[in-house]
């Protein structure tokens, strides 16, 4: 096992397809569908399941991924050394949404006070509609948030990763026998809708595409009580895979089951005020993420489990 290994199950991974994972690559199809099959001899596991559809990562495949993406962040830093004393220095205003902070952004800040340590960057939680308004009166200079949802014309942005939504069950659950589930499956389960970061409404946009709802019996703003209440059987929802968790806090253990229909990723990108002029500090934080995450095995480093 090597890095290139590595960098092309990264890269499989999250495009889900080996053509992609080549195009991005810029390498024979071959050539990775060669370098995961001696993976998997290597470790003596399988880490995707083949279907018509592409290859999705299984269980252990998903703990592989973010200790994949781990390896590949340090030898990255390591490059980057020369690059740390850059001189750069500066205060940023960012704001980030819950999910951001809680799932995607700590990570990327430690990296980015050890890439450039002379940044101040000061940070606030807000909602999505705060955060539009804060850009447009130049109370911030950048946000980290879901842009699916951002709805005004003056705010540019840049998606930086599309995080998969799959269905959440316990283990054990009837699904796990069936490859992939239906949504008219799903809406016969009790089920668990997260309200937070406009999470509802976004996930009743893709149920109304159906001929069925969802039986909700609970509705929370807390991922935590949506784990704990589908490790316990209370019933099933559909979250991204940004903040699944193997485990919840009862250390009982939760599976996912995808859908037989796509259902819409869940985008996450940094966003400012449309014709906005960088200041150096806000530059290098725009030039980061940018260059994080045009390379695959950057991609989403904050579902590691």
């Amino acid at each position: 096992m090597n890095l290139r290994h590595l960098k092309y199950f990264v890269a499989t991974a999250e495009s889900g397809q080996v053509s992609r994972a080549a195009s991005a690559l810029a390498i024979a199809q071959s050539s990775v569908t060669a370098a995961i099959k001696e993976l998997e001899a290597d470790l003596g596991v399988v880490l995707f399941a083949r279907s018509s559809q592409g290859m999705e990562l299984t269980d252990v495949g998903r703990e592989f991924l973010a200790a994949s993406r781990e390896i590949l962040e340090k030898v990255d830093d390591a490059r980057n050394l020369t690059k740390r004393k850059s001189g750069i220095s500066g205060e940023i205003t960012l704001a980030a949404t819950y999910t951001v902070i809680g799932y995607f952004l700590p990570f990327h800040l430690d990296r980015l006070a050890r890439l450039h340590p002379e940044l101040t960057i000061r940070v606030s939680e807000l909602g999505r509609e705060s955060i539009e308004e804060s850009l447009l009166t130049n109370r911030l200079d950048l946000a980290v948030l879901l842009t699916s949802n951002l709805s005004n014309p003056e705010i540019e942005y840049e998606t930086l990763l599309r995080s998969v939504r799959r269905v959440w069950v316990p283990s054990g659950h009837r699904f796990l026998s069936h490859g992939k589930t239906t949504f008219e499956e799903i809406s016969k389960e009790d089920y668990i809708m997260l309200t937070i970061d406009e999470s509802a409404s976004t996930t009743m946009k893709y149920w109304s595409k159906t001929n069925v709802r969802p039986k909700t019996i609970l509705r929370t703003s807390s991922v935590e009580a949506v784990r704990s209440m589908v490790a316990n059987g209370r019933g099933v929802t559909i979250l991204s895979d940004m903040v699944y968790r193997p485990w919840s806090l009862e250390t009982k253990r939760i599976e996912t089951v995808s859908t037989d229909i796509d259902i819409p990723s869940m985008d996450l990108g940094i966003a400012w005020r449309r014709g906005s002029e960088f200041s150096p500090a806000a530059a290098v934080l725009v030039d980061y993420f940018k260059q994080s995450f045009a390379a695959p095995q950057m991609a989403q480093l904050s579902s590691r489990k």
